[in-house]
This record gives structure tokens, sequence and C-alpha cells, in this order.
């Protein structure tokens, strides 16, 4: 049986012998054939194919594209190795009117073309190559791009502008093909008629693969934008529906040193309220960025870096993010924040953000500034925030910082209305105590002035002033303070002279440090004047502090201050102006228990001088003779 096998294959093998040498000679003479008639079609084509005939059909598939006059200066320069492509020079597209308007003009363009539909008499091209493009484009007041004037993709996009539907209901005669298109060292300008802006971008160098007008896009953009390089990434299933205004699924990023951003999801440039994606955007040098943009941002100098996550929907006129994830500087926020921007006023920002550490600087500098306008598009554009936009958010946070000062577990709301502004603390552990506080800035356009009130309960002053390194005698006690200030001049014009307002501050035990109430005593009936570091030597314990002050013309104005010690009470009373650091008291010391008034009798004085090293004179020297010697006591 293995015989019978081994015969029949040396039988089929002598077959195989005789005609496999015939088919080897018919390929091999099929294949020479056509390496000949392809080396005979590419030696003749340069004498076959007319320049004019391929210049001719550039300008009229630019013409056709675009819907504008396109003109070639330049002779074309046909090549045909390694593939037919014709390079033309000086190129103008125009508006199809006498002395019509120059749309765009491209120094060098390349193209692959056909030859056997060149040998017929017609041009048909792709994978184009433009260097040095201008282009001028125009964003009109719906948000649309002016693309084309009546060109294949002006049709193409009027097509899907009117149909009902999310598809691209394109016909195969509009259905043009594309391929790849490479830009170099290209520039764009775009006028923008909803805002009036002009932008520039220079420096393009692109790469779009766009293979017909129904399929999907992929662009790679390296361009420079006011002095900056950035990069751009765009990919898209449904470019034609975009650009005609409607939503489609995208992906979007923007790169640079300044601002980074990446937006996957729906996408619209005629609606933002039509966005539906996750935004993921940093910002890692904020005073940078702003400089770079032309914006101006109130207290700016205090942020460094800010960078947001979030997923964005649509809400009736405006755009929510959920999942917010917001960082500033090295504090981190969560929570969910709304952009509505009504038809009849102006965008509102509002949400709730839960911080684990805050700085409130930012939020405060934006009450005391307003930037001049000249014009009403001056402070549309460059003016504060706050006439620019609605707030109302709710903040909190584990810790906060304002300054110098330290909060606890703060909850806090910004409410920016009606050209009303407020900023309010409902609740904070301050200094081991509470505090509430509310600011607010008057109406009339922020001119008409403001108030701050500050209300602390229970809060350790002593450890407050240790801590900010303050000189003098200083009360180390625990306390309470209700400040009410306000102005009439705008916020942020106001200075300290400007201010009026009072304030009363209350204390249980403690002791006044550098304040030695024995030595003030036997100084006082030894010497005219003496310093008050002269009796700095040690501490004066008391029971209570209670003080009454109102602030007005630079000044305050201490109508009574009580210090009652256990043996002694020390009362004040003058004015403390601001500018000069100085002080100008009047006050006595006698004993806090009248049973002892002839052991402690009364003792006048007079404080003045300036701060922490002021000169206290008693009141019975000042009222001595001349040569008369003080009394002793």
């Amino acid at each position: 049986m293995r015989a019978s096998r081994n015969k029949k294959w040396l039988i089929t093998m002598r077959s195989a012998s005789r005609w496999l040498p015939a088919v080897a000679r018919t390929t091999g003479i099929v294949l020479l054939t056509i390496i000949i008639v392809f080396a005979v079609f590419r030696a003749t084509a340069p004498f076959l194919i007319s320049s004019g005939l391929v210049r001719a059909g550039i300008e009229n598939a630019l013409s056709d594209w675009t819907g504008y006059r396109a003109q070639i200066e330049g002779t074309p320069t046909l090549e045909f190795w390694p593939t037919p492509r014709v390079t033309l020079n000086q190129i103008t597209i125009r508006e199809p009117t006498k002395n019509g308007k120059v749309l765009g003009h491209v120094d060098s363009l390349s193209a692959d073309f056909s030859l056997f539909a060149a040998l017929r008499g017609r041009a048909h091209f792709h994978e184009f190559h433009f260097v040095r493009p201008v282009i001028y484009i125009r964003r009109d007041e719906t948000g649309l791009i002016d693309w084309t004037n009546e060109g294949l993709l002006s049709k193409a996009i009027e097509r899907v502008e009117t149909s009902s539907n999310q598809s691209t209901p394109i016909s195969k005669d509009q259905d043009a093909v594309i391929g790849m298109l490479t830009i170099e060292d290209g520039s764009v300008e775009m006028t923008d008629d909803r805002s009036g802006n002009l932008y520039k971008m220079t420096s393009v160098n692109a790469d779009i693969s766009w293979p017909r007008l129904s399929g999907a896009m992929t662009a790679v953009i390296l361009a420079r934008l006011n002095g900056q390089d950035v990069k751009i990434d765009f990919n898209s299933a449904q470019p034609l529906l975009l650009f005609a205004g409607k939503s489609v699924d995208a992906k979007t990023s923007f790169s640079s040193s300044l601002i980074n951003w990446a937006y996957t999801g729906a996408t619209s440039i005629s609606n933002f309220s039509a966005l539906a994606g996750n935004l993921d955007l940093s910002v890692p040098n904020v005073p940078s960025f702003l400089t770079w943009s032309g914006e101006h941002l109130p207290g700016a100098d205090t942020l460094r870096n800010v960078s947001l996550n979030a997923d964005v929907a649509a809400i009736p006129n405006g755009l929510r993010f959920n999942n917010l994830s917001f960082k500033v500087n090295d504090s981190a926020a969560s929570g969910v924040m709304d952009l509505s921007y009504p038809t009849g006023g102006k965008p509102k920002i509002s949400g709730t953000l839960a911080f684990d550490q805050m700085n409130l600087n930012p939020f405060l500098a934006a009450f005391s500034m307003r930037l001049a306008a000249d014009t009403a598009i001056d402070a549309l554009l460059n003016g504060n925030p706050l006439q620019r936009l609605d707030l109302d958010m709710r903040l909190s946070s584990n810790k906060a910082v304002l300054g110098p000062f330290q909060f606890d577990d703060i909850g806090a709301s910004l409410l920016v209305a009606g050209g009303k502004a407020k900023f309010d603390i409902g609740d904070s552990g301050f200094e081991g105590g509470e505090l509430t506080s509310h600011l607010e800035v008057t109406q009339n356009d922020f001119d008409g002035g403001g108030k701050l009130q500050i209300s602390i309960h229970d809060a350790d002053f002593g450890g407050l002033f240790t801590r900010l390194n303050l000189v003098g005698p200083l009360p180390l006690t625990t306390g309470s303070l209700d400040l009410s200030l306000s102005t009439s001049k705008p916020i942020w014009a106001a200075n300290l002279s400007d201010v009026a307002g009072k304030m009363h501050f209350t204390s249980a035990t403690g002791s006044f440090r550098q304040f030695n109430i024995s030595t003030f005593r036997a100084l006082a009936s030894q010497k005219g004047f003496f310093r008050m570091s002269d009796i700095g030597d040690t501490s004066f314990d008391f029971d209570s502090v209670d003080v009454d002050a109102s602030f007005a013309k630079g000044s305050v104005e201490v109508h009574s201050a009580k210090i009652v010690g256990r043996n002694e009470t020390v009362t004040l009373n003058g004015v403390i102006p601001f500018r000069s650091n100085g002080l100008a008291l009047s006050g006595t010391m006698q004993a806090s228990n009248p049973a002892n008034a002839a052991e402690l009798p009364m003792l006048p004085f007079f404080i003045g001088g300036t701060w922490p090293d002021p000169v206290i004179s008693p009141v019975t020297t000042l009222l001595q003779k001349p040569g008369q010697q003080p009394q002793q006591q």
C-alpha cells in the first residue's frame, strides 16, 4: 500500500515538471511587459500631459472647494517620480468680484494627481502640501465659521445644517475626496464678530487627515499663539457636522507651557451649552498665563497654579461641572459648580466647593481692587471680575488663612449680584474660639463704599500676639472682639483715614506683659517722665479688660479702656493716630477695692509718644510749679 502511494507521488511530480516552466515563462513575460509599459508611460508622461491642464485643474479645484476665485501667478512644476506631483507658486484666493477681498494666500502648493485621469483631460488631486499659507476667516454673530462661498465645503455644510438628524446626509457627488493635508509655516487670522476680537496664529505646521468629507478627521497642529508655542490635537468621526454648528463627539487637547487642557465628549463651535464630556485643565503658572492672555485678575499675585477636572453637562442656559476636582496652589477642593449665562443678565457662577485648606486673600482682594475703564468694552474685557459676572458660591475648608491669621473648619459664602458683593464667614474656629464676619461692597458699580463686621468669641489673643511677634505691653488673655467698620469711599480706593466704625473688646483673666504696675507707681512718684521700657521687667495680672473705641479720620478714639487688676485698676481714654503710630492717652490708676484707696491713691497720668516705647508723665508732675520737687508717695 505504501509502494502504491509513492508511485502516485512520482507520477504527479513528473507532470508538474512538464507545465511549471511554461507558467514561469508566461508570468515573467507578463511582468516584463507591465514594467516596460510603466517605464514607457513614465518616460512619455511629461510630453503627454499639459502643464496648463494641471494648472487649470488646480485653479478649478480650489475654486470649486472654496467658492471663491483662485489665481495662480507662478509656473507649475511637474514631477513623475516616485509619484506624479504638481507644485504651484503664489496662489491667491479672493472674492469673485472686481477687486475682491483676499481670503487666503499660499506661497507654494504641491499635490499628487492621477496620470490616467490627466491623460483623459481630467485632473484629480490629493495629498496636498501647503507652504506658508495665510488664511483669513470670520466667526459670525451666531458663532458659526464663515468657511466658504457656495463651494463644495459650503454646500456640504449647508446641507448638514438643514438636516434634522445627527448623521451626515451628503450626496456622493458632494462627498469629495480630500486625503492628507500638510501645512508648513502658515498663519491664521480669525475675526470674531461676536466679541469683536481678532485672533492670530502664526508658525502653523499641521498634519490633517480627512479622507472624505463624510469621513473622520484627525489633526495635529503646532503653532505660535501670542508669542507662545502651542500644540492642538483634534479627533472627530463627524467633523462636517461640527463645522455646521451641530454637536458631535470629539476629542480636543491644547498644550503649552502656560496652559494645558483636554476635552473629550460632545462638542459644538456655536453653542457651548451643548457640551457634555470630561474637561481636564491645568495652569502651572497663573501670573504668566494672565500676562500672556492679556487678562488681569485682582489678587492674582497670590496664585501660583490652578488645575481642575470635571464632568461637563448642559443645563438650561448654562453648563454644570459635576464631580469637580479643583486645586489652587497647594489647596485641593471638590464639589459642584454651575456656569449660567441668561440672555438678559450677566453670566453667573454658582456652586459648592469643599477645600482641605484655603487662602482667603484672593477672595478679599477682589473686593479691594478695581481697574479704571475708559470705555464700556474696556470694562467688560479688562475690569474687575465682580463687574463682569455674578457669583453665588458656598465654600468650606478644614483650614484657611488670611495673611497671618488662621481659621479652622470655616464655612463661607460669596455672593455678587445686582451691583452688590458680600463675603460672609458664617462659622469658623479662630485661635481656640469662634469667628463670624460679614464684608459687603455696596452698590453704584462697587464705588459706593462698603462695610466690614467681625465678631470673635473666646479667642486666645495672647497666643495670637505672640505668634505675630507683636511688641509692647499687650494683653495675654482669652477674649471677645466685636468690630464694625465702614467707608463711604470705593473699597478699592479707601485707606485707613477713610474708615469709620466701632470696636468693643472684653476678656477674662490674663496679664499685660512688660508692664510692672508697682514700678509704674514708684517711678511716677519719683520722676516727671519715664518710658514704658522702664517698667517692662515683669507683667501685670488682671481679672478683666473692657475696651470701647471708635475709628474716624485715620485714628482710633479710645472712649473707655478699663483694666481691672487684683489690687489696682487702670483706665485709659484718648486718641491713637494710625499714620504716626503714636499715642495720646490720659489715664488713671487706683485701687480696685475702695477700701484700699488710702494705700493706693488715685494716680492720673498721660501717655504720649510712639509705640511700643511711649513716654509716661504723671499728671501731678505736670501741674507742679517750676522748681517744685515731685511729691513723695
